[in-house]
């Protein structure tokens, strides 16, 4: 598809949660590269506002930033209603964050306002913008998942249960919206090179097989017909799919076995 044709099917106007960097900068640039107007979503505003002004002066788009905290109930309701009067043709729900470690040592606040930022706001953001989509009769939803919601993963327990939830949403929605022409694509990064890794005490530098978060937004677009799932990682699809062709029970014990913090 090309970017004429993508606009005119995804167009005129994309929303992007989380898009103060990381994945969620990396979707805002690229859209914007493919000629859409750009709502850009986060908590941090000055970040947001320097990102639109760049993108509205490289590529010519209206680039604007809306802040909100994800993490509040009615998160998914100020977007629904910010956006009320555009044309938006594509939902890109990236917004997400981590926490690794012995599940029982987690902090019950953060793994709470997790299940608000990763599960709660995608839920609701396709079920505010479904109907406008089916009125326009084309469109997109992108959910952000991971590879760890593809199985459990020991020491990454609830932000792995969390990114399943992404993954069971989106191939449901998928084969209910297929029909309809629109396109649901769930997104399952590996390692990629965000503030992400850092915040959850990740050292990125020591890890193999870290893609650019750039290419990974590239990908995903161009992949967006081809759901109801996408792992952008070479490396990683076939990791996981190896584990998957194991016997459950043998797969989660060499995950756990391998990923114990020493």
């Amino acid at each position: 598809m090309n970017d004429e044709d993508f606009k005119r099917r995804y167009g005129p106007v994309a929303l992007v949660t989380g898009a103060s960097s990381g994945i969620g900068d990396a979707f805002a640039e690229a859209l914007a590269a493919r000629g859409l107007d750009v709502v850009m979503v986060a908590r941090r505003r000055d970040r947001l506002e320097a990102l639109a002004a760049r993108l509205t002066t490289t590529y010519g788009v209206q680039a604007r930033a809306l802040q909100v905290d994800l993490g509040q109930p009615d998160a998914a309701q100020q977007m629904l209603d910010a956006v009320g009067e555009l044309d938006v043709g594509l939902v890109v729900s990236n917004a997400g964050f981590g926490l690794k470690g012995e599940h029982a040592a987690n902090d019950p606040q953060a793994m709470a306002e997790m299940l608000m930022v990763n599960c709660n706001v995608p839920m609701q953001l396709a079920h505010g913008f479904i109907p406008r989509l089916r009125a326009r009769g084309r469109g997109g939803i992108i959910l952000t998942s991971s590879v760890e919601g593809l199985i459990g993963c020991p020491y990454s327990t609830a932000y792995s249960a969390t990114k399943a939830l992404v993954v069971a949403l989106g191939e449901g929605l998928w084969a209910e919206l297929q029909p309809e022409g629109i396109d649901l694509l769930t997104l399952c990064p590996g390692a990629t090179e965000s503030e992400a890794a850092a915040k959850q005490g990740i050292d990125i530098t020591k890890l193999q097989n870290v893609m650019p978060a750039a290419e990974v937004a590239r990908l995903t677009l161009d992949n967006i017909q081809n759901g109801p799932t996408f792992i952008s990682s070479d490396h990683y699809r076939a990791s996981f799919e190896a584990l998957l062709s194991m016997p459950r029970r043998d797969a989660l014990r060499a995950m756990a076995a391998g990923m114990k913090p020493r």
